[in-house]
Formats: structure tokens, C-alpha cells, sequence
């Protein structure tokens, strides 16, 4: 009880030491990747989401997705699960006439397998980590790498209890970050889970749209 009680007052004074031992740039470094992520999530929803209701529907799709999708993403945003947001989902493809016997069949695994914006938050993750500590984000080993570890990230663990902090241990590992660079990534883990989360939500609702 006492832990749990302290843990946020030793949480904000490890990231005062953060930034005591890598410089006041670092918070300009979260700002800009905070920003930098919720502008390509945006402009990611818009054109290929757009895409993909199309495809599956024709404009008759868009429009259908557009209308009901917006309870999914404020459920996802606030939630930080897919999981979490799956009734909202069940009620949403219900409303935009998917057939009980496809909805209750593909969102249920749609909930482990769409992570579109995780698998992104990853990349930005590894990305930022090499920024941080002066590393070039060159080579093919490199990317190769680092293409594996949003996979695992966003299809493997997404079912597992804490997978995010799994995926996080496994990059400073991988790459052989000093333990330092774990409090880094898992503080920008936590300010873009959220539009990761309603990403990876709102796809599971575009890919059951039924064809024109």
C-alpha cells in the first residue's frame, strides 16, 4: 500500500533526474515526439482509413464509417485498450449492418491483431532512443530489426499483460541501450498509447464493412 502510494512521487523525481542527467532538451525532445506522432495518426486515420472504407464499401462505406466510428475512437483514446473499447465496437458494427456471425467472429480477433498504431509507436520509440543517445538509425540490420520488434510489439504481445513495457524492454536489450534508456521509452510509450489505441480500434471497425 505504502508503494503504491509513493510510486508516482518516485516516478516524477526519476524523470527530474532524467532530465538533470541528459539536459533540459529532453523535454523538448518528448514535445516534439508527441507532436511529430499525433500528427502522422491523424493524417494516417484520414487518408488511409478513408482508403480502406472505400475499398470495402465505396462511398457508401466512407460515409457509413465516418458517422459511427467516433464512439470507438473516444472509448480507445480513453481507455488505452483495445480490448476495452471491443463492446463499443460490437455496438458499432451492429449500427453499420454487419452481419452478427462476422462481427462477433472477426473483432474478437481484430482486438490482437489490428495494431497499426502501435507497430508505428514502436518504430517512433526506436527512433527516438537512437536520437537521444547520438546512435545513427542506419543499416539494414538496424531496420530489419527494429521492423521485427514492432511486429512482435504490435500482433505478439498486444494479449499480453504489460506487453508494451515487454516490447520497451526488449529494444534497449536488442539495441543495447544503457538501462537508463528504459524510463526514456516507456514515459513516451504512456503519451502516445493513446492515439496508438484508438488507431489500432478504429481499423477493426473499417475492415468488416461489407463490400457495395
Amino acid at each position: 500500500k505504502i508503494i503504491m502510494y509513493y510510486a508516482p512521487i518516485g516516478l516524477c523525481a526519476y524523470f527530474a533526474n532524467l532530465v538533470g542527467e541528459f539536459g533540459p532538451e529532453l523535454i523538448g525532445s518528448y514535445a516534439k515526439t508527441m507532436i511529430f506522432y499525433y500528427v502522422m495518426c491523424i493524417l494516417y486515420f484520414l487518408i488511409f482509413y478513408t482508403l480502406y472504407a472505400y475499398i470495402a464499401g465505396g462511398k457508401k462505406g466512407v460515409r457509413k464509417f465516418y458517422k459511427n466510428v467516433l464512439p470507438v475512437v473516444i472509448t480507445s483514446f480513453a481507455t488505452q485498450s483495445s480490448l476495452a473499447s471491443l463492446p463499443t465496437n460490437l455496438d458499432t458494427t451492429e449500427k453499420m449492418d454487419i452481419p452478427k456471425d462476422i462481427r462477433e467472429v472477426t473483432l474478437p480477433i481484430g482486438t490482437t491483431m489490428h495494431m497499426e498504431g502501435s507497430s508505428m509507436a514502436s518504430i517512433l520509440k526506436i527512433v527516438f532512443l537512437f536520437t537521444i543517445f547520438g546512435k545513427p538509425f542506419t543499416g539494414f540490420g538496424t531496420i530489419l530489426v527494429a521492423v521485427l520488434l514492432a511486429v512482435l510489439s504490435g500482433v505478439v504481445m498486444s494479449g499480453i499483460p504489460g506487453g508494451g513495457l515487454i516490447g520497451e524492454m526488449l529494444i534497449v536489450s536488442m539495441y543495447d541501450f544503457p538501462l537508463a534508456a528504459f524510463p526514456l521509452i516507456a514515459t513516451i510509450g504512456w503519451l502516445i498509447d493513446s492515439p496508438a489505441t484508438a488507431l489500432n480500434a478504429a481499423l477493426i471497425a473499417t475492415s468488416v464493412l461489407p463490400n457495395p
